[in-house]
């Protein structure tokens, strides 16, 4: 297991080099989607002016504050809780976001299933995991919300925020074909069926 500090773009090559179990570090530029921004983009064709080849998302519906532009808040809008949704439901936009948008990264929360995990292996991507209920310290990783665009979709628009040391987070699922999700459902089951013929209860 190794630690990695990258700053995105990244290349295959970077990406590839991650196995499940490493962790990951992110500095620089971050960019938060959600369901919304998803369907919009790829059921409805709409278009964003953010170049995401070689960069990270993260499934994120921030809670923000609307203030005047300056340096601090270039956007307009101020962090308050950037917090990380449930990866499984967008499941269906993880080959697209590679495939047409060049994405190598997706933070989320409680993995995604074979057809992500097919893509990530195909396309060259990596899937890094965030533990539930940490959005006050995630915020804490947040420097600045740089730029928003389809903000008609707020707060599932497709934010820009640029980050200071946001991890580490857990490679839960590599190019390689690894998937910590997996594993850890195989092991529950194994245990689950020991159990069970310890009792002797049949398993149907």
């Amino acid at each position: 297991m190794a630690h990695q500090d990258l700053t995105p773009p990244v290349t295959e090559d970077q990406v590839r080099g991650l196995r499940v179990g490493d962790t990951v570090t992110l500095n620089g530029t971050l960019y938060g989607i959600r369901d919304a921004t998803q369907i919009h983009m790829f059921d409805r064709g709409r278009k964003t002016r953010f170049d995401l080849r070689g960069h990270a998302v993260i499934h994120t519906a921030p809670n923000v504050r609307k203030v005047e532009p300056s340096a601090a808040h270039p956007a307009g809008y101020a962090p308050v809780c950037v917090g990380t949704t449930t990866s499984a439901r967008m499941e269906r936009f993880t080959r697209p976001l590679l495939q047409e948008h060049g994405v190598r990264l997706i933070v989320g929360k409680g993995g995604f299933g074979q057809p992500s995990l097919e893509a990530l292996r195909d396309l060259g991507g990596a899937y890094l995991a965030v533990i539930g209920g940490a959005a006050a310290l995630e915020t804490t990783w947040i420097e600045a919300i740089e730029d928003v665009d389809l903000d008609d979709l707020n707060p599932e628009s497709l934010w820009r925020f640029r980050v200071k040391g946001f991890g580490p987070l857990l490679v839960g699922m590599d190019s390689h074909g690894g998937s910590l999700y997996r594993d850890v459902l195989t092991a529950a089951r194994t245990k689950r069926d020991a159990v069970l013929a310890s009792l002797g209860v049949k398993n149907a």
